[in-house]
């Protein structure tokens, strides 16, 4: 674990992600969270409060960052369920087949190196009848703010943890073999353009 992360990184992330703006979005797709959860990129556990308790039986926490894991291990106490926090990447998921009724990723797919390889685990630990659920910033429709995006990109992923400004969320999850239930898609208010156009929905494995 560098300095860097550990000192400057984690810390802002935690600031950053916490924003009400931000929380806002995540209060759209946590609560539909049901049964055994894997939640991709756990972080410092920002998703904890939006759970629903009466409709989670526990949550399995999967993140590279231990620096983060401090922040998570404070917000998970007194939960109405129990919480794991494996340290480990989505593209080295090592958990059991079938294993969670609910995938949870939030503002993740956007920094996992091999993203392609992390849906593929996603899809395989997903119980039949699971879904995944989506909360992420992408790429743009609008040519204008997509270029501003493409060229703010390199100096962005060098600042913000391998964060991508381009990933197109859709098209992922179908390369993936996941079949999108429902998706909004929209640029959050108030949050600039480039980084601001969210999708946030379900999906299942098809």
């Amino acid at each position: 674990m560098g300095l860097y992360e550990r000192f400057v990184l984690a810390p802002a992330l935690n600031r950053v992600c916490a924003l009400p703006l931000v929380t806002a979005q995540r209060r759209r797709i946590v609560p539909q969270a049901r049964g055994r959860v894997l939640e991709i990129g756990l972080g410092s556990g920002l998703n904890f409060p939006h759970y629903d308790p009466a409709r989670v039986t526990s949550v399995t926490g999967l993140d590279p960052s231990e620096a983060l894991f401090a922040y998570a291990r404070a917000r998970a106490r007194g939960l109405g369920f129990p919480v794991e926090l494996v340290a480990a990447g989505a593209e080295a998921n090592a958990l059991p087949d079938a294993a969670f009724d609910t995938v949870l990723v939030t503002y993740t797919l956007c920094s996992i190196p091999e993203v392609e390889r992390a849906l593929a685990h996603m899809r395989r630990v997903l119980a039949p009848g699971g879904r995944l659920l989506f909360c992420e910033h992408a790429s743009a429709p609008d040519p204008g703010v997509r270029r501003m995006q493409q060229w703010l990109e390199p100096a962005w992923k060098r600042l913000a943890g391998g964060c991508h400004l381009t990933r197109d969320t859709p098209s992922l999850l179908a390369g993936a073999g996941f079949v999108i239930e429902t998706m909004a898609s929209y640029y959050v208010p108030k949050v600039p353009r480039f980084a601001g156009y969210h999708r946030v929905g379900s999906a299942h494995a098809g």
